[in-house]
């Protein structure tokens, strides 16, 4: 009997459907009281000094690289192995992406592709670190770099939350950081994003521009003597304010993000037991001292082939039999997908940098050969039981 396995799940239950009722009682559904006590937790689980909840993490980006001041004289650098709000969040600014390779095993930025990008054009002024699929790039290394050079860098960590270097979060190295919470993310509000920031000057800029460019917000403004008067607009500024229908429900995942987190590692730590002898698999790599927020269990699919001196003819006689083992899987209704995009590949930015799909080859592999697995905290052990059965007829 075939069992219907979704790439993941959103943990919802009666928590969620109480909260978001409250501000449909109160009447206050816009920015409000639960958005600001979402900041407020979000705030302390990161151990950061301010938190800006958002439209989503796209919206929280260009917050973070116009209050940082990026703009039409910048260069940023950003993965070319990303998803593609990365670079456009640098579009939206004027500045020009200035794409870099990425580390195969890690899907992270390659630390010396990125030095020797910095060291050879010193018109670059910012870096856009993305920690992908829940683990941090090598941030200590990538802010000493940034010290030496006088860079500026905000960390795109849309599948971030509850991912570590020792006791240091992702998004909290940089100037700033950006989170998700689509529902593809640990933990969801539908859509959303939070900004986080340590800089007093990035949050105060950067809380006015996602309200309009206003002085105050409406929540400041209702709590105070005179809230008839509107605020005062000396910037001009975006609406990327969240619902405080959102707010309370980022409120009640934060609420069960123990076990959402403690779920999705168990899940991830089976499925590195279960595939450790399957060598057409390689499993998600995680450097000492890392904590993997494993927002997706994402394998390379090398067919048990040597890839250590890939080219791209290997690449696409890989990619064809890593598209047939997720075909199979579709058969069993058992869902999966490619990491993420070369961004490099797609037609815009091919197009406006005339690239060539081997410019960034390992972010060409990646994206050819990478496999998502279904993750989700409260998967059951017959639907694991089910998934790594399949995985095995289909590699037969």
């Amino acid at each position: 009997m075939k069992i219907n396995i979704p790439i993941t799940k959103a943990i919802f239950g009666n928590e969620e459907k109480e909260a978001i009722t409250k501000p449909l009682e109160t009447g206050w559904v816009v920015q409000g009281p639960y958005v600001k006590k979402f900041e407020d937790m979000f705030s302390k689980f990161t151990k950061s000094k301010y938190a800006l909840a958002t439209t989503s993490c796209t919206s929280a980006l260009h917050l973070g690289l116009e209050a940082m001041g990026i703009n039409s004289n910048d260069k940023v650098i950003v993965p070319s192995f990303t998803w593609i709000s990365s670079a456009n969040a640098v579009e939206y600014t004027g500045a020009e992406v200035v794409f870099c390779d990425i580390n195969l095993k890690t899907f992270n930025i390659d630390e010396t592709k990125l030095n020797d990008l910095i060291e050879n054009d010193k018109s670059i002024t910012c870096i856009m670190p993305v920690n992908l699929f829940g683990l941090c790039a090598n941030m200590p290394f990538i802010m000493d770099l940034a010290n030496k050079y006088s860079l500026k860098v905000i960390e795109d960590s849309a599948c971030g939350f509850d991912s570590w270097i020792g006791d240091k979060h992702s998004g909290t190295f940089g100037d700033c950081g950006c989170f998700s919470f689509h529902p593809r993310k640990s933990i969801t509000t539908g859509e959303g994003g939070m900004l986080v920031t340590n800089n007093n000057d990035i949050a105060t800029i950067a809380s006015q521009l996602k309200d309009h460019g206003a002085d105050k917000s409406d929540l400041q403004r209702h709590n105070i003597k005179g809230s008839s008067l509107l605020p005062n607009f000396n910037v001009k500024g975006f609406n990327y304010r969240m619902t405080d229908i959102q707010g309370a429900l980022g409120v009640s995942q934060m609420n069960k993000s123990d076990y959402i987190m403690s779920g999705r590692r168990k899940i991830a730590n089976k499925y590195n037991e279960a595939l450790s002898n399957i060598p057409q698999l390689i499993t998600p790599y995680v450097p000492e001292g890392y904590t993997h927020g494993y927002q997706n269990y994402t394998c390379i699919f090398s067919n048990g082939e040597d890839i250590s001196s890939i080219d791209k003819n290997l690449i696409d006689k890989l990619n064809h039999k890593r598209n047939i083992f997720m075909n199979k899987l579709e058969v069993m209704t058992i869902a999966t997908r490619q990491g993420t995009h070369a961004i490099h590949t797609l037609g815009y930015y091919k197009d406006k940098y005339k690239f060539n799909d081997e410019d960034f080859l390992m972010s060409y592999a990646a994206d050819k050969l990478s496999i998502a697995l279904p993750l989700y905290a409260n998967m059951s052990s017959e639907e694991f039981d089910y998934i790594i059965s399949n995985i095995k007829n289909a590699l037969n």
